[in-house]
């Protein structure tokens, strides 16, 4: 009886991955996920690995956000402004990925693996300017606009 009710919970976790990756959000947070870890995979394999740090944080991030919005658990948990901290993650994300893959692909000469990093750092730099850009109109239509009244009664 127990692993009926196992594996209901497990299709159902299934379930909710498969239609949350068929949403855009679902999708551009998966992508993020994959591109840091091609990214963070380059840096590690290049003999200067020190840049692997903002892949790993912003892959951790990217997954948490994910599970987070997959689970439908920012409807559940309200003290935090969901969509305002996905606003601030994905911007700083895409400030660090650029400013670091700039750096590995000019200062990156004779190592091969370092440049490839930083060519797929900047791909994942311009997939978080997007997923900003994306989050920042969401916020903008959600907004509600209140006309000031310019009635004399009080």
């Amino acid at each position: 009886m127990a692993d009926t009710n196992a594996s209901s919970s497990g299709a159902n976790c299934l379930e909710k991955l498969k239609s949350y990756l068929r949403t855009q959000k679902g999708f551009i947070l998966a992508a993020e996920i994959v591109l840091s870890l091609i990214v963070l995979i380059c840096y590690a394999a290049s003999t200067y690995g020190g840049y692997s740090a903002v892949a790993i944080c912003e892959m951790i991030f990217a997954i948490v956000f994910f599970g987070i919005f997959m689970m439908e658990l920012d409807k559940q948990i309200q003290v935090v402004n969901w969509v305002w901290s996905d606003l601030f993650r994905a911007g700083i994300g895409a400030v660090l990925y650029i400013i670091t893959s700039l750096i590995c692909i000019i200062g990156g000469s004779q190592d091969g693996a370092r440049i490839a990093g930083g060519v797929f750092g900047l791909i994942a730099g311009l997939l978080f300017a997007y997923d900003t850009y994306i989050i920042f109109l969401q916020i903008k239509s959600t907004r509600q606009h209140t006309a000031a009244s310019t009635d004399d009664r009080v």
